[in-house]
């Protein structure tokens, strides 16, 4: 996992609520355990036509939000059944952050434990993000501030462990062998 200390980015948005892991990454889409490739299967049925061609409609196939790196969703993002494969998904298509007013509680953890920063905001910070679309900003994650360009600055909130953890590119077994020897030094003075 790759360091994440600050996310630079105008947003792409999905202003739909309750989009949930099947509309995600459907379950076809399932049948691996690679996290390469996996974002083909990203928002399908949305991205594309029943003759396989782009949605020219649908927003990440707009060219000027190609290159996105946050998504701004509506309310009640990634609900439906745990399914890791949606942030895989959402980080294979190179999507570092996504912003709502509230994701379900195992999208939220899954996408921590896999380097996709969801970030909650106030609902007026979401109406007008959702009404600017392709509004440039910064996150820092360090701070726990998301800044709009020559706009308002935002707090919010994230576990401190899931943030010490995307600062550093590093994940829950990564850190614990990060600490190998004091938990060998540990086990040790137990015996």
């Amino acid at each position: 996992m790759q360091a994440m200390k600050k996310i630079v980015s105008q947003t792409v948005v999905l202003p739909q609520t309750d989009i949930d892991t099947d509309q995600i990454i459907p379950a076809r889409y399932l049948t691996t355990t690679s996290r390469q490739g996996i974002s083909d299967g990203l928002f399908y049925d949305w991205r594309y036509n029943a003759d396989g061609s782009e949605n020219p409609d649908f927003p990440l196939n707009h060219p000027g939000n190609k290159d996105a790196r946050v998504l701004v969703a509506g309310d009640n993002f990634g609900c439906g059944s745990s399914r890791e494969h949606a942030p895989w998904a959402l980080k294979d298509y190179g999507i570092d952050a996504v912003i709502s007013t509230r994701f379900a509680d195992i999208f939220r953890s899954n996408s921590l434990k896999n380097g996709l920063l969801p970030v909650v905001v106030e609902p007026e910070v979401h109406q007008w993000l959702l009404e600017h679309p392709g509004a440039r900003l910064t996150i820092n994650v360090e701070a726990a501030t998301l800044e709009v360009d020559d706009g308002p600055s935002f707090g919010f909130e994230i576990e401190p462990f899931a943030q010490y953890c995307l600062v550093h590119g590093t994940d829950q077994l990564g850190f614990l062998m990060e600490h190998l020897d004091a938990v060998v030094e540990f086990e040790r003075r137990r015996a």
